[in-house]
């Protein structure tokens, strides 16, 4: 007998063919039992809603306030700390390391000019995740 994989979980597959039984309804998903037009129970009610939407409305707002230069120096600021992340574990994930750097160095290289008064900064930190991956490497080496 094999399976196959659904969102549900793993459903048992059998070679011969069988008719349907009691039990084959209560494996129906939850959202071809609902009657058309009946909304699902986990989803929120309309207040529940319109809250939601004046707050992410806020959030854009709030975020509009904000140079763009900013929001894409804290995302640079995350990929050098993903890659020290890849770089730290035993044994370091050189490959991670390597696709968080190149990330790293396309934006900062790709935008050079147009990165804000952080641009220094960023450079810097391209600079030493570069020099921190050729260390961890040498050591890596030399230890294996």
């Amino acid at each position: 007998m094999s399976s196959l994989w659904t969102p549900d979980g793993e459903r048992p597959i059998s070679r011969t063919p069988s008719t349907p039984t009691a039990s084959a309804a209560s494996s129906v998903p939850p959202a071809a039992q609902r009657a058309p037009g009946e909304r699902p129970d986990d989803l929120p009610n309309p207040e529940e809603m319109a809250a939601m939407q004046e707050e992410l409305a806020a959030m854009t707002a709030e975020i509009a306030q904000v140079p763009a230069s900013a929001v894409i120096a804290n995302h640079v600021v995350g990929l050098f700390q993903l890659a020290a992340v890849h770089l730290q574990i035993d044994p370091p994930n050189f490959p991670d390391a390597t696709l968080a750097i190149d990330a790293m160095s396309a934006v900062v290289d790709g935008l050079k000019g147009r990165l804000g008064p952080d641009e220094s900064t960023l450079v810097d930190a391209l600079s030493q995740i570069r020099m921190a991956f050729v260390q961890v490497t040498s050591e890596f080496n030399r230890n294996s």
